[in-house]
């Protein structure tokens, strides 16, 4: 039995409001094992902040995960305050196009890969935040993933993550 995406499922009852916060998170197509090359996670990095220079959204938290349990896939946490008449599907859709090409590109030049494939998976999780919630509460709980997961011992330790508030 072949299993159905509920990817669409993800896009009912989306709506993109302008200065609204949200908190995206995608991850990588069937659990590849990509940004424990730091290289790699660096360019959805890039991707990301792309976003910024366009006008696109103000990010104020980000974390690109690598896992190394073979039940959790790769994957992105991205805290972001949408702006200018984008949409989220916009936004993530650049992102994901931009960095599955570089990426890409860079596997087959090492001949990880022999042909494209897809990075992401389709679709991507959306959080609309309440106006009670804690920002800087989220946004730490979001960069101490990588603690959470074992990856390292203090999160400054991470090469992956960041956050408007770091002074």
């Amino acid at each position: 039995m072949v299993a159905k995406s509920h990817s669409k499922d993800l896009r009912k009852g989306r709506y993109s409001e302008n200065n609204r916060i949200y908190l995206l998170t995608t991850v990588t197509y069937q659990r590849q094992k990509v940004f424990a090359d730091i290289v790699l996670g660096r360019i959805v990095i890039q991707a990301m902040r792309q976003q910024e220079q366009e006008g696109k959204v103000n990010s104020l938290a980000f974390v690109v995960m690598h896992l190394l349990y073979e039940f959790r896939p790769d994957h992105f946490h991205w805290l972001i305050s949408l702006q200018n008449g984008w949409s989220l599907a916009e936004v993530m859709r650049s992102v994901k196009g931009v960095s599955s090409y570089k990426i890409q590109k860079i596997r087959r030049e090492l001949s990880e890969i022999k042909e494209r494939q897809a990075l992401w998976q389709n679709g991507f999780h959306d959080h609309a935040l309440r106006k009670e919630e804690d920002l800087q509460k989220l946004a730490r709980y979001l960069v101490a993933n990588p603690l959470r997961a074992g990856l390292v011992k203090k999160i400054g330790d991470y090469p992956l993550w960041d956050a408007i508030w770091l002074s």
